[in-house]
């Protein structure tokens, strides 16, 4: 019985590794950035940031934005999501003290209606107060993410030269503390096997992913998908916002990139256990019969390798060693992504136990209806 457990684990492994769209690779962005064209026209950009208490990141971050080395009009539009720290004055500050209050606009957003998350309610009216009448882009970013002075050039460039109409950047977050080292690059890695980035790309594959830290999504597309009303209920909103987009016929892409930066730590265990209950189980759509079926994958996939290499027969241990061998190549480049030292790869499978249990929090928190927390509001309501 353990030999035909550890050889499906080796099965399992070489399916994934060869075969689920080489999810493990790391599309670099920045590795393209000296390929991408100059334009002879550069389109108008207008940037949404949705802003709810963000007064420690938002002057960094306004500041990032001033810097932005484009040729084309580009208008940056802050929405301040009913703040209580004063994030609203902090913007305008940092927009004057960059010379850009001509190219900044501070906005309230409008009382959250019933049906909309609070992020996507305040990038719809950013949308709604763009100062160009009609840009060609949109540019969706978080208020806690710094940015290289050519990240939008790249970005436009990218989608301009490759017809695409949404591009999605996957910022980097920050791993200095132990529980970052240890949990965020297998959050990343995770999100790359929901989402391999090869299948988001491909126009046949239903798969479409984002990293709603960096979009760059034209407004023809946007609209033709329905505009944010098509996700307003979404609590996984960039995803949901790349398949409204690719779904309606557009062409996306998402990378990774180290020029895009998180501001934000998530300096213990029980911030990042947080950050992942807000959405594991609305990612699971809520499906009690979902989670036992992910919590016996993550088992056989994760867990089975590690334990079964210490059995004592051979015949045992050597196709489970393969397995964790595999495990540990396809995390390998996602930790030298992160400039971190390559003995934090055979340590995933500690990672996916945590991920575990942070998934059976999430489903608790949502059966106990508070579901997807995020700043004081609770986003995935149980229905009665």
């Amino acid at each position: 019985m353990l030999q035909i457990l550890s050889l499906l684990t080796l099965v399992v492994w070489l399916g994934l590794f060869f075969f689920w769209g080489q999810f493990w690779r790391v599309w670099d962005f920045d590795a393209d950035r000296a390929r991408f064209p100059g334009l002879e026209h550069w389109p108008p950009v207008v940037a949404v940031l949705p802003a709810r208490n963000e007064a420690q990141s938002i002057a960094a971050v306004v500041m990032s934005l001033a810097a932005q080395d484009y040729a084309g009009e580009f208008f940056v539009v802050i929405v301040d999501d009913h703040s209580e720290d004063g994030t609203a004055e902090i913007a305008r500050q940092a927009a004057e003290a960059a010379g850009a209050a001509l190219r900044v606009r501070v906005v309230s957003a409008p009382e959250l209606p019933r049906g909309w998350t609070g992020k996507l309610w305040a990038l719809e009216a950013g949308v709604n107060s763009a100062p160009a009448a009609e840009p060609d882009f949109f540019w969706f970013t978080d208020a806690d993410v710094v940015h290289a002075p050519d990240t939008l050039r790249n970005l436009v460039s990218n989608a301009e030269s490759a017809k695409l109409d949404l591009v999605s950047l996957m910022v980097l977050l920050k791993t200095e503390s132990i529980a970052e080292r240890l949990l965020i690059p297998p959050f990343v890695y995770f999100f790359l096997m929901l989402y391999p980035p090869r299948w988001t790309a491909d126009s046949k594959s239903r798969t479409a992913g984002a990293a709603g830290g960096c979009v760059l999504l034209r407004r023809t597309s946007l609209e033709r998908a329905g505009g944010l009303a098509a996700v307003s209920g979404e609590v996984i909103d960039d995803c949901a916002l790349a398949r409204a987009v690719k779904r309606s016929g557009g062409n996306i892409w998402m990378g990774l990139t180290r020029k895009s930066a998180s501001l934000r730590s998530y300096s213990t265990f029980s911030e990042i256990r947080d950050l992942i209950a807000r959405t594991a189980f609305t990612q699971l759509r809520y499906s009690a019969l979902l989670l036992l079926g992910t919590m016996l994958g993550m088992a056989v996939t994760f867990l089975l390798p590690v334990v079964l290499t210490f059995s004592l027969s051979i015949h045992v241990w050597l196709f489970a060693l393969g397995a964790w061998c595999l495990m540990t190549a396809s995390f390998l480049p996602t930790v030298t992504f992160y400039r971190l030292q390559p003995i934090w790869s055979p340590l995933l499978p500690l990672a996916a136990v945590f991920y575990s249990v942070a998934t059976w929090l999430s489903a608790f928190r949502y059966w106990l209806g508070r579901g997807g927390q995020w700043k004081g509001r609770t986003q995935a309501k149980r229905e009665s």
